[in-house]
This record gives structure tokens, sequence and C-alpha cells, in this order.
């Protein structure tokens, strides 16, 4: 009994593995999550359709369920000046094994743990929220010049559009700067989850991203959720029924 006892609490200490790149894992919280992003699975074939014409700057795939509010989206962003260029897709769904060959790439900048260095820039395998279908990265044309990176795309109109108005089409900013689950400022990373929870296919949407919308908020984010500090409380107080007085009496003369 003893033996087994030992063998259980062994088996407990040993904190869970996620494989990364051949050869190489990387240790995983309770929560899933592996250099701080969550895990996710990849979207079905079958639910996978082509990005709007003339969007896309590479092949884009999207969930089906995206594409109305993606081609609204669009459509006031082409007919709004303030834009001031064109809304691109660089970077759809991409499948676990596809973002396998992305993360796990020479890196320039690797150091004594290469893995950790990617992962502040890419997500690691099955840890992307491009491989549901749902999230799109953002790019502006003509660039003029910009490399479409950190404050050099977020200072173009079209991205400060984006944040003013991609809620309003259901987009949300996974990865705000200082956001706390600790992953890269992405002002081009959106991801899609409906304009309500009504709206089709969002309540999908919302259940795969339910862990990070509650932990993690985006910013701007759809459908914000507003902390109330203090409430004072409400005082009852019973009150007896009311009774109509009684006429008084007629004094006899």
């Amino acid at each position: 009994m003893r033996r087994v006892t030992l063998f259980i609490a062994a088996s407990i200490a040993v904190p869970a593995q996620a494989q990364v790149c051949a050869g190489a894992a990387a240790s995983m919280a309770s929560d899933g999550r592996v250099y701080g992003h969550l895990p996710y699975g990849d979207a079905a074939p079958s639910e996978l359709v082509p990005a709007p014409a003339g969007f896309a700057l590479n092949a884009c795939l999207v969930r089906r369920d995206m594409i109305p509010d993606l081609e609204r989206l669009l459509a006031a962003a082409q007919g709004d000046p303030a834009v001031m260029g064109q809304l691109r897709g660089l970077s759809c769904h991409r499948s676990i094994i596809r973002q396998a060959s992305v993360f796990c790439r020479d890196h320039p900048d690797a150091s004594a743990d290469p893995d950790a260095t990617r992962a502040i820039s890419v997500a690691p395998p099955g840890h992307s929220e491009h491989s549901t279908g749902y999230a799109i990265d953002f790019a502006v044309r003509p660039a003029n010049g910009c490399p479409d990176a950190e404050a050099c795309m977020a200072a173009t109109p079209a991205a400060r559009w984006l944040v003013a108005n991609a809620p309003r089409f259901g987009f949300e900013l996974s990865f705000p700067g200082g956001n706390r689950q600790n992953v890269k400022w992405e002002p081009w990373h959106w991801r899609w989850v409906g304009t309500s929870a009504a709206a089709p296919g969002a309540a999908r949407a919302r259940f795969l991203f339910a862990k990070a919308r509650d932990q993690f908020p985006a910013d701007p984010a759809v459908d914000r959720v507003v902390t109330i500090p203090s409430i004072t409380p409400i005082t009852y107080v019973t009150v007896p029924p009311w009774v109509a007085p009684k006429p008084p009496k007629k004094r006899r003369r």
C-alpha cells in the first residue's frame, strides 16, 4: 500500500509537458497554457471557407460564421475616408501543423531557450487562436514603409479605425498592450465573437474563447463586462396593510 501511495505522489508532482518543436517540450500550466498561450483545437475543414475576394494577401480561410460580419466590416472601412488605406488579411486560419512550421522555424534572437523566445511573438502549435478559424491578422495597404509591426501598425489611420469600429462588427482585440496573459501586444490580431451571443455562430466562438475572455479580457472588446466596485444595499421595510378608517359615529342631540 505504501508503494502505491508513493507512486501516486510522484505522478502528481510531475508537471504536464507540451510538445512544441521536434525533440523539445515545454511546461504546461494547470489551465493548459504554454508560454502564456491558451490551448485551442483545429477547425474542421468543412467549416472553413475563403475570405471575401480581394481581402487576402495570401491564402485565407476563415470560419463560415464570420463571413457576414467580415464583409460588413470591410464595406464600412472602404466607405470611410478616415481609414486612408485598405484593410487586408495577412494571416487567417492556420492549422496546428502549419502553426508548428511557423513556430519552429529559426529565430534570429534565439537564446538558451529558443522556444520561449519564439513564443514571445508566435503561439506554440495547439495554442494559437488562428487554429480556430475565428482570428485574423489585419494588414494595411499601402503600407507606406510601415512593416505592420506593433506601434507602427497601431499608428496607422486604418488601425485606429479598427479600434473604434471593429467591435460593432463582432471583432475584438485579443492581445492589447500590457495584457494580463503576458502575450505580446498585437494590434493586428482580432478574433471574431459575433455582435451578440445570439448572432449565428457566435455561441460557438464565445465558447472557444470563454476562458480567454473571462481571465484575459480583450480591449477593445465586444460586450465589455463592466465591474461595479460597490453596491449600496437596499433595505426593505415591511409595511402593514392599509385599513380605511371608520367614519365617526353621529351624536344624537
